[in-house]
């Protein structure tokens, strides 16, 4: 069921009428689990399973290491909640993957091994629930917290509709103590979360699919030669702005049906093409996952308390396998790398020039930040493309490096494109310190009731935009 689809207007209102007539808590949770599960059905309902598989061994694996005291026993019950969830996940992401590769890696050595391509269907969600449920069992391993009284708490946690396909990946400390009392949404709550609601759809169906989408697509499925550089560029940055969009737009929109509920979702994105330097690009792109990188994977390997090469050892792993959280595909292994390697990079020159007078100024923040979003730019060829070819042959288009590429784009969509991007970039950077509530705050009432009337009219004139968001397929 889809954010941005008549079905889920009228699931979400006959679900909101259903929770506020209820005066129990306790059947209010029980009637969003019921009502979480229907929604990831709609998809495939057999895979709810997967869900009850997850929900099940966490929450027994949990509850025995808060009594356990011997570190083996610990050890072993972590493994378990570990192996079962990442073995779901290894299966049904990186299975064909992995036989692809096992059977190229074979075939180098002169071995012939033919398997039969395995017709393995990818759960929507899955990789955001799995780091979702591990994030429980290490924070109650970690002694960080106490596993839920609840199982009915614990479970709505797991599968809460509004975040469950696609994030942010929400920790059990922010959002189990939000079950052990009555939420109902005030009046200003309500009204916020709507409005939010709105303003993701518009970021989703007005910005992404038909601003941008269209010449992203041109140009990243442009199979026949090399581009114009003007072509390629406006491509790449046609798809900066669209995955931005659209995934800013799916968080959005969760925030604020979680809102509508009286739940509060943590911010997944903060004006990131505002970044000055990678490490700022990830404070502010999404946060959850970063957030989860840095906590369960790059502190436990050592963080930066190994010196430089250690350091950037761990940086370049991190990054590295959440490139591959994406995506079963290389390409993403190199995406994740690039980032790795900037993040490496950005460190030693501000170890050597960050105290350099020229970088606290205006101007030298500025131009630091268009390197960050030229370079970010680049690595968006890799993690979009579809083989390394396609993208090797745009990068040469981009950089002049072939000068007699085809122009594929209308010049209506290059203005589309140099417009939305340009504002998006500029919209950034007024509001990279200001979040939006509180600008909107400042706005008198009339001046909000203009802005949300001209997105609902921009939202029925794009009617027909159905796309499935971007992030569902990872």
């Amino acid at each position: 069921m889809l954010f941005n689809s008549l079905t889920f207007v009228a699931y979400f209102g006959v679900l909101l009428a259903a929770y506020y007539s209820l005066r129990s808590w306790r059947w209010q949770k029980v009637l969003l689990l019921l009502a979480s599960y229907a929604f990831y059905a709609a998809w495939n309902p057999p895979f709810v399973i997967l869900l009850w598989i997850s929900t099940g061994i966490d929450w027994f694996a949990a509850r025995r290491l808060d009594v356990e005291d011997r570190r083996g026993a610990r050890i072993a019950l972590l493994c378990v909640s570990l192996g079962a969830n990442l073995g779901l996940l290894g299966f049904f992401k990186y299975g064909g993957f992995m036989l692809e590769n096992f059977q190229n890696m074979v075939g180098f050595y002169g071995m012939n091994f033919e398997a039969a391509k395995p017709s393995i269907i990818l759960p929507v969600g899955i990789s955001f629930y799995t780091f979702q449920t591990m994030s429980y069992t290490l924070d109650v391993f970690l002694k960080r917290a106490k596993p839920s009284r609840s199982f009915l708490d614990f479970a709505l946690y797991v599968t809460f509709f509004p975040q469950l396909v696609a994030g942010p990946i929400v920790r059990a400390t922010h959002f189990l103590p939000q079950c052990e009392t009555p939420r109902r949404a005030t009046a200003d709550m309500f009204r916020w979360g709507l409005f939010l609601m709105t303003l993701g759809l518009f970021q989703k169906i007005v910005l992404a699919d038909v601003m941008l989408a269209p010449a992203a697509e041109t140009v990243f499925e442009w199979t026949r030669g090399p581009l114009a550089t003007v072509d390629a560029w406006l491509g790449v940055l046609a798809f900066s702005g669209q995955i931005f969009f659209d995934f800013a737009g799916y968080s959005t929109c969760a925030i604020g049906a979680a809102l509508c509920f009286g739940f509060s979702l943590p911010d997944n994105f903060r004006c990131p093409y505002a970044a000055i330097g990678f490490s700022d690009f990830w404070r502010r792109w999404h946060i959850s996952l970063s957030s989860w990188l840095r906590d369960y994977l790059y502190i436990p390997l050592g963080g930066n308390r190994g010196g430089r090469i250690r350091t950037d050892a761990n940086l370049m792993a991190t990054m590295l396998l959440g490139g591959l959280w994406h995506g079963a595909s290389w390409t993403f292994v190199v995406w994740g790398g690039l980032h790795g390697l900037f993040l490496g990079v950005e460190r030693a020159l501000r170890g050597r020039f960050g105290g350099a007078a020229w970088i606290a100024t205006w101007p030298g923040r500025i131009l630091l930040g268009l390197i960050t979003y030229f370079l970010v730019n680049i690595t968006w060829v890799f993690f979009r493309a579809q083989d390394f070819g396609s993208a090797k042959l745009l990068l040469l288009s981009m950089f002049g490096v072939i000068t007699d590429g085809a122009q594929v784009l209308p010049t209506l969509e290059m203005a589309k494109v140099a417009i939305t991007v340009t504002l998006l970039v500029i919209f950034h950077w007024i509001h990279r310190s200001i979040p939006v509530e509180r600008a909107a705050e400042r706005l008198p009432g009339w001046a909000h009731g203009m802005v949300w009337g001209g997105m609902l009219v921009l939202l029925g004139l794009a009617q027909g935009s159905d796309n499935a968001f971007i992030y569902f397929q990872f």
